[in-house]
């Protein structure tokens, strides 16, 4: 099996992810999954509180947003606030492989959703692509914003520079969606991303706003657009329980797991910005 430094980990795996594996590659793909990923699944349902049911993981979920609302983090003022068009510039860079591959890693999730669920998540897949219109898909916004910033558009000139926590961003839901146990993780973790959109972009549109680019639609259009995706994906979750055995532990596991990395690539792109000039 090829050896991968920590340094390297999340890259590799994001590598991996959007390649056609060898036998060995899929070995190495699968070790990276479970030491980077799985594993904290696996704590975070162990330490998981009881939830009976659906309500009781509403409840959990509900409960973990509005805190998260209620005490916004300092690095998420310094961006709307404090960084300079360079500085902001060099957040933009450390999202590039998730801006400039947007929505891909979701597809594997597809076939393993019973279908009334997977129409839900399906709505929301068809928004994220513009409804096949290239102008309005989101990976397509965020071409628009780098090509504003005067930034590079290949993904590869990103591989080398991007933060571990970018990477573990992205990353796990390449794992929630075609790997994991059970396709609860997923439906969790892509209900914390559309729900929490709405209060953690704020900062990225307050920023950009300031900074007068054209590009600020990128964050505005998705504060419009998730309210609705996050209502989709209770009703994804609800329609999967009426559908088929769901494990509300599961969900809640994903969404928690989902917090965690999303939170941790925004700070640390915020503190790689700082470094700049």
């Amino acid at each position: 099996m090829a050896t991968t430094t920590a340094a390297t980990a999340g890259s590799r795996l994001f590598v991996l992810n959007r390649t056609i594996p060898t036998p060995e590659e899929l070995r190495e793909l699968h070790e990276l999954e479970d030491r980077l990923i799985a594993s904290r699944a696996r704590e975070i349902e162990a330490e998981a509180p009881a939830m009976a049911d659906r309500a009781a993981l509403g409840r959990h979920m509900k409960e973990l947003l509005e805190a998260e609302k209620s005490d916004p983090p300092e690095f998420e003022r310094v961006m709307a606030e404090d960084l300079d068009r360079a500085q902001f510039t060099e957040v933009v860079a450390q999202f590039a492989v998730d801006g400039l591959t947007e929505s891909e890693s979701f597809l594997p999730i597809v076939w393993r959703l019973p279908r009334k669920a997977k129409m839900a998540v399906f709505r929301v897949l068809v928004d994220e692509f513009g409804c096949g219109n290239i102008d309005q898909a989101h990976f397509n916004i965020y071409r628009d914003l780098m090509t504003e910033l005067g930034m590079s558009l290949d993904v590869a000139d990103y591989l080398d520079r991007t933060n571990e926590e970018t990477y573990a961003y992205v990353n796990t839901f390449f794992w929630a969606a075609a790997r994991a146990p059970r396709p609860e993780y997923f439906l969790g973790a892509l209900c914390y991303l559309e729900s929490s959109i709405l209060y953690a972009f704020q900062c990225f549109a307050g920023a950009a706003r300031r900074l007068e680019l054209a590009g600020a639609r990128y964050y505005t259009e998705h504060l419009h657009i998730d309210h609705f995706h996050a209502k989709e994906l209770q009703v994804a979750i609800r329609e999967f329980d009426s559908e088929a055995d769901l494990h509300p532990v599961k969900v809640w596991t994903g969404f928690k797991l989902a917090s965690e990395v999303i939170g941790g690539a925004t700070e640390a792109a915020v503190a790689s910005a700082l470094k700049v000039g």
